[in-house]
């Protein structure tokens, strides 16, 4: 079973700016949402822990589990380039995320970051079939997860899955 969480809240995901990569840590909410799920899957004997190695996951999976935890690069956030640090509601319309190779103003080319969201979920279907795999990661990575266990969008609309902090998804493998 993969445990898929999206990391607790930050400052600037309540100030509803683009985080991306820059390594912001949780706020009091967030690391109260952490404990929180914590206590949800306490009774969940975890085989394996991965995580980005940004903070705000990062200390995110070290509330929920003693376990060792594996960082592993391919869960980082999409780069957001220039769009890092800015308020969503000023970049209105600056920037067609859906577009598979669009990387105008140093953004993380769609396809490149899905490849390697697939890449990491292949891995763990091949090696953890069976197993209680707990992810910890950020809502552009999740999403793409989202997309590769479940399937597409019919409407190829992946902008509208919208996910909490500190939300946990599940999967069988």
């Amino acid at each position: 079973m993969i445990y898929l969480v999206r990391h607790g809240q930050t400052d600037w995901n309540l100030e509803g700016r683009y985080q991306g990569r820059i390594d912001i840590k949780l706020n009091s909410k967030g690391r109260e949402q952490a404990s929180e799920i914590k206590e949800k899957l306490k009774e969940i004997k975890f085989d394996k822990v991965f995580s980005s190695p940004l903070k705000r996951a990062l200390e995110t999976a070290q509330i929920i589990t003693d376990n060792d935890i594996e960082i592993d690069e391919r869960l980082i956030e999409r780069c957001n380039g220039e769009l890092e640090g800015k308020l969503k509601s000023e970049c209105v319309n600056m920037v067609d995320f859906t577009d598979e190779n669009d990387s105008k103003l140093g953004i993380e080319p769609l396809s490149k970051f899905r490849g390697r969201i697939e890449n990491f979920l292949s891995e763990i279907e091949r090696k953890y079939n069976g197993k209680n795999i707990l992810i910890v990661t950020h809502a552009g990575v999740s999403i793409y997860a989202k997309c590769y266990l479940e399937g597409e969008p019919k409407d190829g609309n992946y902008s509208r899955y919208k996910l909490k902090n500190c939300e946990v998804y599940t999967y069988n493998v």
